[in-house]
């Protein structure tokens, strides 16, 4: 129908329509919760839109009405996804994790205020561990879950940038201040550095209500403005000296555009990271080798080649650098146990195959030392069916490979090696391996996600 046609109702609805479209790509991104400004100004815009349809006077019209009602449902479920991406309950683990950080932050905090550079094991171990639970949150591939993971892992992870980086301090810094007249004012300066490092991780981690980024990096410009203001008489150290405050003055305020590098997509959205893509490339060379070898005919010749492919494969991860994002070295490490579980697998085969060279010799072999290599050879055929499943842990495969590796530990756990030292290496060995598989296939079933 030709829009100079149209019924004024009509009309006013698709602008209505046009607005709501706009808020759409937000609603999708939001990361926050429902307590958040941003939140509360998504809602209130939603609502207001939908106060306008409301007013629209369908006079009595069928196809007015039913214009109406498609364009309220579809902010009514703007509104319910809004919703749902502030209250996802993998949203409120990401929370959850954030303020056990912010306890742990709010007791090393203090001596960082009064330009102190000391931390606690306990505190180095606490942060670290909550690094990993983070990466460790399911998002589904839902781009408010990611952005919020990366939030709150970089905030996390620059508050220990920073206070790792006070532990390892320039030895250069301060200088004597009888080197010059400058030098006590670029001390006075590094003093005022140190606590704005205890107010920008108060900051980041939301456990200060008297302090803005914005009012922080006016602070940290005046400072700046203050050693370019010094007369440094030519002298070298102290010039460089003051260049060295100027750096560290320099990282604290790129920490502060955290929040607004956390909106571009391509800070969250991993899967076109260069690192990622050059893991998949190399995870997908790996499943190339791991089919090969599961319907590998000639075996021993197989072996060699696949376990030097595999090595390489391993070279190749190693030069991947994640830098700073723990998502990244997550994945790697991830890719490195899937190629190091299918060199087990060929070392484990291989062991085999020797083994039957040398009947005689296994005849006059202890029991125990028997018994281990029996359960050993189950667990070859256990693990090639783990490298070859491909289900969750909801399937009843799983559940049967679970307890087909509980009752191979068992059965290690009865033999009993009456003191012969190789039997004890060997059961040990295997009880190790029957672990790492386990390991695997929890790690291969638990839906984690860049």
């Amino acid at each position: 129908m030709d829009m100079g046609n149209q019924h004024p109702a009509i009309k006013r609805l698709q602008e209505i329509q046009k607005e709501v479209k706009e808020f759409e790509p937000q609603v999708a991104a939001f990361s926050g919760l429902s307590g958040d400004r941003a939140y509360k100004k998504l809602e209130r815009s939603l609502t207001k839109q939908l106060f306008e349809i409301d007013s629209v006077d369908t006079e009595g019209r069928g196809d007015v009405q039913q214009a109406r009602k498609r364009a309220a449902q579809e902010i009514e479920r703007l509104l319910r996804e809004l919703e749902q991406n502030a209250n996802h309950p993998q949203r409120l683990e990401l929370e959850s994790i954030f303020k056990e950080a912010q306890t742990l932050v709010e007791h090393e905090v203090t001596g960082f205020y009064k330009g102190g550079n000391c931390i606690t094991e306990e505190f180095d171990e606490g942060i670290q561990d909550i690094i990993f639970r983070l990466t460790q949150v399911k998002t589904g591939g839902k781009p408010s879950l990611r952005k919020a993971r990366y939030r709150t892992l970089t905030k996390v992870c620059a508050v220990q940038e920073i206070i790792d980086n006070c532990a390892k301090q320039q030895p250069s810094l301060p200088l004597s201040s009888d080197a010059h007249p400058s030098v006590a004012k670029i001390n006075s300066v590094m003093c005022d550095v140190n606590k704005a490092k205890g107010t920008l991780i108060a900051v980041l981690m939301g456990v200060s209500n008297n302090e803005t980024c914005r009012h922080l990096s006016c602070v940290l410009t005046g400072l700046i403005a203050d050693l370019d203001a010094l007369d440094v008489c030519g002298r070298p150290e102290i010039r460089n000296y003051r260049k060295e405050v100027v750096e560290e003055i320099n990282k604290l305020q790129r920490y502060l555009d955290l929040d607004e590098e956390a909106d571009s997509t391509y800070a969250y959205d991993l899967a076109q990271n260069r690192c990622i893509l050059k893991i998949e490339e190399i995870r997908k060379k790996m499943k190339e080798i791991n089919s090969s070898l599961l319907k590998g005919e000639r075996a021993a010749d197989l072996y060699l080649k696949s376990k030097a492919e595999l090595q390489g494969l391993i070279a190749q991860l190693d030069e991947v650098s994640p830098g700073k994002n723990p998502c990244i070295r997550e994945a790697r490490r991830r890719a490195v146990i899937e190629v190091q579980t299918l060199i087990t697998y060929v070392d484990l085969k291989e062991a085999l195959v020797r083994r039957q060279m040398f009947v005689q010799q296994t005849e006059v072999e202890p029991p125990s030392h028997r018994a281990v290599w029996n359960i050993l050879e189950a667990l070859s055929q256990i693990l090639q069916e783990v490298l070859s499943f491909d289900g969750n842990r909801t399937d009843k495969n799983y559940m049967r490979l679970e307890e087909m590796l509980t009752k191979q530990l068992l059965a290690l756990d009865a033999i009993d090696p009456q003191g012969d030292e190789r039997s004890k290496a060997a059961r040990k060995q295997a009880v190790k391996l029957a672990q790492n598989i386990l390991y695997y296939l929890d790690m291969k079933t638990d839906e984690w996600e860049y």
